[in-house]
């Protein structure tokens, strides 16, 4: 059995391998040939959480495992066996997976529902996802400016120098959440905001967006008049996690008694079992929340690159 290291995790698993090996797993969730369990959490006095969740396909199954506390912050491991005889195979140090994956789950939204000529993208964060999904929408994308704005002005700062060195883009760091995301193309949350941080006057009509910062039914980042009035389409990595996590989505329907659910899955889009984007004027949203068989998929390629370079 093998131990995968997070410096393995940072050195093997490339943004364009991950957004690859992402776009699959959304395929073969909506051809049925991949199974994803919800995300489950074991929440105890003290403030510390155990939050669980699993998939598996033809060729591996897992289980990644965390724990969060105000305090000592996230733990990630993840578990990976094979899906033939459920021999254990290899134990993976999982921050930085996570946080590839799931740059890797937006760039795909992004590749499927954002307009063809999306130049300029805005972030709203400035924390450790979000520099994941600067990297991983520039490859799905020919970005000419990208705009970050979060609540603390020396860390979107450093944040816009340090993603315009690592990632040669032009970055500048906006004063105001208005300022990164009006007339953006693409606009990405990644905050862990309980209550929405923006407008929807803010969006124009033809932007995408990602929402991505929460997984919890009490908090969201978007407004109830862009998800309900004005967003075209709306897609979702999974509608029975939707159900159980998007406050985004959830809190909307919630405050408008009698209307219906009407996200659909970005893997049926990629499959072409649902339309997507019909129209450059649209305004479209992929909330996501991050599968477990995005996980499998990456952890069965970096333990299949461990057993190459190890002979």
């Amino acid at each position: 059995m093998r131990f995968i290291t997070e410096e393995e995790v940072l050195h093997d698993l490339t943004m364009p391998v991950a957004i690859e090996l992402v776009e699959r797993s959304f395929r073969d969730l909506a051809e049925g040939t991949a199974i994803n369990h919800p995300r489950s959490r074991v929440i105890l006095p003290t403030g510390s959480i155990l939050h669980y969740m699993a998939a598996g396909n033809s060729h591996y199954f897992g289980i990644k495992v965390y724990s969060s506390n105000p305090k000592t912050g996230v733990h990630f491991q993840f578990l990976l066996y094979r899906s033939a005889d459920g021999l254990p195979l290899a134990t993976l140090e999982a921050n930085h997976l996570g946080q590839i994956r799931t740059g890797a789950a937006s760039a795909v939204g992004t590749k499927f529902l954002a307009r063809e000529d999306a130049r300029v993208l805005g972030v709203i964060g400035s924390g450790f996802q979000a520099e994941t999904q600067v990297w991983a929408i520039s490859q799905v994308r020919d970005l000419r400016e990208v705009r970050v704005w979060s609540r603390n002005k020396d860390k979107r700062e450093s944040f816009a120098r340090r993603c315009a060195e690592q990632f040669c883009l032009n970055v500048v760091a906006a004063e105001t959440a208005r300022e990164a995301v009006e007339h953006a193309d693409i606009v990405v949350t990644s905050t862990n905001s309980k209550d929405p941080v923006l407008e929807s006057a803010w969006i124009s009509p033809g932007t995408h967006v990602n929402a991505m910062g929460s997984n919890w039914l009490i908090k969201r980042e978007l407004p109830t008049d862009l998800v309900m009035d004005r967003a075209d389409l709306v897609a979702v990595d999974s509608v029975e996690d939707a159900h159980r996590e998007s406050g985004d989505l959830m809190i909307p329907l919630a405050e408008r008694p009698g209307a219906k659910f009407r996200a659909v899955e970005l893997g049926g889009i990629i499959a072409g079992k649902t339309p997507g984007r019909t129209s450059s004027e649209q305004i479209t949203i992929f909330k996501s929340n991050g599968l477990a068989i995005q996980d499998v998929v990456a952890a069965g390629y970096l333990y299949e690159l461990a057993c190459q370079n190890q002979g």
